[in-house]
Formats: C-alpha cells, sequence, structure tokens
C-alpha cells in the first residue's frame, strides 16, 4: 500500500507540469483520475514521433510523449462546457481531496470549478493552479510555455557557449525542465497543503507559477547576482565558482572532470604526470584556479587528449577523483549501475499490450513506489469511475455519453 492510498486527485492538467506532479503522486499510491476533453484528450497524447505501437507493431495513436508523465492513472473523458458534464465533475471533485488544473486564470469559473465555488462545497479541498505567471500581476493572464520561461526567467543567459566563441549564444535545455521543476515544486506544495488539512481541517489554493518557479530553480546563479550584483555569463559545461569542473576532449570522445576540493586537484595531476601544476599558486586553491581558468583548463587539455575516455576514467575513479563519460540515451540505459537500479520499466497497457516507462527515483524502504498500470488509453476508466465514485447505473453513463458528456 502505498504512503498515499486513500487520497484521491482530480486531474485536470495538461501537457507535462502538472501531470508529472500527479505521476508522482500516483506512484506514491494517490488515485489520479485524469479529467480529458472528448475526442482529443490531453495535447500530448498527439506530441509525437514516437508513438506507441501494439502488439504487433503498428502504430498507435498515442506519443510516448503522454507515456511518460500519465501513467498510474485513470481516464475518464468529460465535457466540462456542458451542465451535465460540469455537474458530473463537481460531484467527484466532492469526493475527492485534491485538484490539480493549468487553465488560464480565471478558467475554470464559468463552469462553476474554480476555486472560490469549489470551496463553498467542499472547504477542505486542496486546489492547485498552475499557471505561466501565477494568478496575480500584469502579466497573469498570458499563457506560459516551457520555451518562453526558459529565456524569461534566465535559463539561457546561463545556457549555452559564451558569446565570443563559435556558436556562442543562448541554448535551451535538452527537455522541457521548467514544467518537470513546477511539477516538482506542485508535489511538494500539495504534500504541504495535505499535512495542514490533516491537522486543521482546512483546505487551501496553491498557486504555482512557471516563471517563479525557473527564477527560483536558477539557485546559486539566480542567488549569486542578487548577492553581488554581477550578472554570470554562459560557460558552456564550465561552472562559474569551481574549476576545473567541465568536459574535457580525450583522444577518443570526452569526459567531465568534476573536481570539487584542492584534494581531488591534487590526485589529478599527480596522476595526470603534472604535480608541480598543484602547487602552483595560480592554482593552489580554488579561487586561484577559477580567476587562473584561462590559463588552467588548456594546459590541463593538452594532457588529457593523449588518453581515451575510458583510460581516464578507469584511472581517475580508481583514485576518487570524480569524473565521467558523456553518455547518449541509449547508452545511458546500458550502464550497469543505471542496470542495477532498474530505471527502464515495462507497464501494462490497453493497446500495446506492455509500454517503456523510467522508474520513479524515489526509494523508500517502508512504503515503496508502486507501478499499478501504465498510461491509459483515452477514457478507459469512465465507466468504471462514474459507476464506482458516483454510484451511476449503465442508463445514466448512456445519457451521459449520448450528450457528449462522457464515454469510455
Amino acid at each position: 500500500m502505498g504512503v498515499l492510498n486513500g487520497i484521491r486527485i482530480i486531474d485536470f492538467a495538461r501537457i507535462l507540469a502538472g501531470p508529472w506532479a500527479t505521476q508522482l503522486l500516483a506512484d506514491l499510491g494517490a488515485e489520479v483520475i485524469k479529467i480529458e476533453r472528448p475526442g482529443t484528450g490531453d495535447d500530448t497524447r498527439t506530441w509525437g514521433p514516437p508513438f506507441l505501437k501494439g502488439e504487433d507493431g503498428e502504430q498507435l495513436t498515442d506519443a510516448a510523449y503522454f507515456a511518460c508523465t500519465n501513467r498510474n492513472k485513470k481516464s475518464i473523458v468529460l465535457d466540462i462546457n456542458t451542465p451535465e458534464g460540469s455537474e458530473v465533475a463537481r460531484r467527484l471533485i466532492a469526493k475527492s481531496d485534491i485538484l490539480i488544473e493549468n487553465f488560464k486564470v480565471g478558467g475554470l469559473a464559468k463552469y462553476g470549478l474554480d476555486y472560490p465555488s469549489l470551496k463553498a462545497i467542499k472547504p477542505d479541498l486542496i486546489y492547485c493552479s498552475i499557471t505561466g505567471f501565477g494568478q496575480d500581476g500584469p502579466r497573469a493572464q498570458e499563457a506560459g510555455y516551457d520555451l518562453l520561461m526558459q529565456g524569461m526567467g534566465g535559463l539561457m543567459s546561463v545556457t549555452g557557449k559564451p558569446d565570443s566563441e563559435p556558436g556562442g549564444g543562448p541554448v535551451k535545455v535538452g527537455v522541457a525542465l521548467v514544467d518537470v521543476i513546477t511539477g516538482l515544486y506542485a508535489s511538494n506544495a500539495i504534500l504541504a497543503a495535505l499535512r495542514h488539512r490533516d491537522a486543521t481541517g482546512e483546505g487551501q489554493q496553491i498557486d504555482l507559477a512557471l516563471l517563479d518557479c525557473i527564477i527560483a530553480a536558477l539557485a546559486n546563479q539566480s542567488h549569486g547576482y542578487l548577492q553581488s550584483g554581477i550578472m554570470p555569463p554562459r560557460l558552456g559545461n564550465a561552472h562559474p565558482s569551481i574549476a576545473p569542473y567541465e568536459s574535457f576532449p580525450t583522444s577518443d570522445g570526452h569526459i567531465m572532470l568534476a573536481i570539487g576540493n584542492d584534494g581531488q586537484f591534487q590526485r589529478f595531476c599527480k596522476l595526470a604526470g603534472i604535480a608541480d601544476v598543484s602547487a602552483d599558486p595560480r592554482f593552489v586553491d580554488n579561487k586561484s584556479r577559477v580567476a587562473n581558468r584561462g590559463v588552467l583548463i588548456p594546459l590541463m587539455g593538452e594532457i588529457i587528449k593523449l588518453k581515451t575516455s575510458m583510460e581516464w576514467i578507469d584511472l581517475l575513479s580508481a583514485n576518487a577523483v570524480p569524473c565521467g563519460p558523456i553518455n547518449t540515451i541509449d547508452t545511458v540505459f546500458e550502464d550497469p549501475q543505471v542496470k542495477h537500479r532498474q530505471i527502464a520499466l515495462r507497464l501494462p497497457h490497453q493497446g500495446a499490450g506492455t509500454v517503456a516507462s523510467v522508474a520513479n527515483p524515489i526509494h523508500l524502504s517502508q512504503t515503496p513506489v508502486e507501478y499499478r498500470m501504465g498510461p491509459p488509453i483515452l477514457g478507459e476508466h469512465t465507466d468504471e469511475i462514474l459507476k464506482s465514485v458516483l454510484g451511476l447505473s449503465d442508463s445514466e453513463i448512456a445519457v451521459l455519453g449520448g450528450k457528449k458528456t462522457a464515454g469510455g
């Protein structure tokens, strides 16, 4: 039994940030009922290629993007544009603990599904709203997307090569990191609100903005600017406050070298046959190495390119100098450590038989993560939920289906 067993979540969220949060909570045992639009469902069902494949190899309609963030959930189709559909939604919410949504500010009010309306009928409801800019402020009514927030929030100003180098300029991160980070903040906020509700009986609204979350996640970069007033530059794969801490070319590829203290630097220099460099006043401590990185990095680069990547990794790892390969995603899943941790999963799926999934990285000794089901097909659980939660009969469900309110 997962630690959140008995908690029911109504999930109106689409795309990534909200679904990422609810997948995490579902993995921990919560029952997540995903409310989807008739006909199309979550936008990411069509965000391919790649698409899921059936047991005979045929291409299915759902994309791998949808599958990555919707396991352990039940899907029902509900048209909240109709009075019947919005009423069914309210009845489900009244029997649930949490609602999460990512509509534009005020977008659910016309359906009676906004927080003030629902609080009136369920005071202990936890209502999590995810938007681009938050529930208030001059841009609150604008839509927000991960790519925009990577630019607006400053992430792209510190990602990429320096402007002075070939190929220099702002670069986005290779995944929708703002959405993922916001989803993690959302799940944490929901758990905090649950604890408050259990202690006081009070629900509350959670206001999360993509823009706020990425600025907070800039960590040392944003705080460093506020502390010093110095604008952090783009440094490619280098670190603004640690050296050497970046990628280096080898004779057959590249390695990452992450030297975090003076002892590690001294060991590296000894192993590389340049022990005298660690005693040089320009490189004797991290502060000096950062100040003189323009001299140090080329010097190290000339030495490192004399051996292969694996020769360096074997040598340095055996002597407690942090380093590693730059894997492609296929080689990630072939890594012995990754295989040992069972990161790659296969989960049951109604259309495909089984689908690939990436394991939740949380390991709890007493209440482990549960993998109950793969991502649902659109409306897979409509009848089940309407019967088990609301007690509707087949004839009542059929009437709703005829009005395009629900289907399954």
